[in-house]
């Protein structure tokens, strides 16, 4: 009985080793590709209208609840010793620093990365990829590498967007409770604002835009199994994902506040 388990968990330590150089190689494969040959422009720009199209109505919606809510449960805290008047600036450092980042990145991780992994999963068990590389087609410059810079680039993008819309949601809250104008809570919440939130906030996105395309291009381009491969490829992309995002959170966060002391 012992030695059964010594050997499952020997096999699933090896597969977890096996996992991580396989991984590795399609990492560096991304960025060989990259800098190698044409690029595809056109279907770079179509994925990211497709990545946009697929995550804005659900951001936009997360986003301007997740104002609302926090300026909500932030309220009585300040009232409790007459500073309502910063809820403005506490509500905008803490969409702008984490909460914008980190609303975007999870939504995209559920609907894009998922996206991409059953789509290039069913690619892979269809043998559709296969027949790409027979056709003199680089199915990894056209498949992946596409997805993986629209994602990089598209996510950024959805995360101001969706910073925009949270302090939307936060402002109609002040306003409708404090009599707040536009103006003055601009005023407000920007006050404590710097170039490093900003830029700290923007590499988060970039970051997280292309675990999410990496993750789910490798996901999806390596199933198996038939049908059965394509859905634990989108779940893992999301999982993985997911997992990966918070350990970027805690280590850019670590970073930024060390150049910010």
């Amino acid at each position: 009985m012992m030695q059964k388990r010594k050997y499952v968990f020997t096999k699933n330590l090896d597969f977890a080793f096996l996992s991580v150089y396989n991984g590795y190689k399609f990492f560096i494969r991304f960025f060989r590709e990259v800098f190698k040959g044409r690029m595809e422009f056109s279907e770079m720009v179509k994925q990211c209208y497709a990545i946009g199209n697929r995550s804005l109505l659900l951001i936009s919606l997360t986003g301007f609840i997740t104002g609302m809510v926090f300026t909500k449960q932030s309220r009585p805290s300040l009232a409790e010793f007459g500073a309502t008047s910063w809820l403005p600036s506490l509500v905008s450092i803490a969409i702008i620093r984490a909460l914008a980042a980190l609303v975007t990145a999870l939504i995209s991780a559920g609907k894009v990365g998922s996206s991409i992994g059953a789509e290039l999963g069913s690619m892979r068990v269809t043998e559709q990829i296969d027949a790409m590389e027979v056709s003199a087609v680089n199915p990894f410059k056209f498949l992946v590498v596409t997805r993986v810079l629209a994602s990089t680039i598209t996510i950024p993008i959805l995360m101001c967007y969706c910073g925009i819309v949270a302090l939307l949601g936060a402002f109609l809250n002040v306003t409708l409770n404090e009599g707040t104008s536009l103006i003055t809570f601009i005023q407000t919440a920007f006050e404590q604002i710097t170039f490093l939130d900003i830029g700290t906030s923007l590499v988060k996105g970039i970051f997280y835009g292309f675990t999410i395309g990496i993750v789910g291009c490798y996901q999806g381009y390596n199933a198996s199994k038939g049908t059965e491969g394509v859905g634990k490829a989108a779940n893992s992309a999301v999982v993985i994902s997911m997992f990966l995002i918070f350990i970027e959170e805690v280590i850019i966060v670590q970073v930024s506040n060390y150049f910010r002391v």
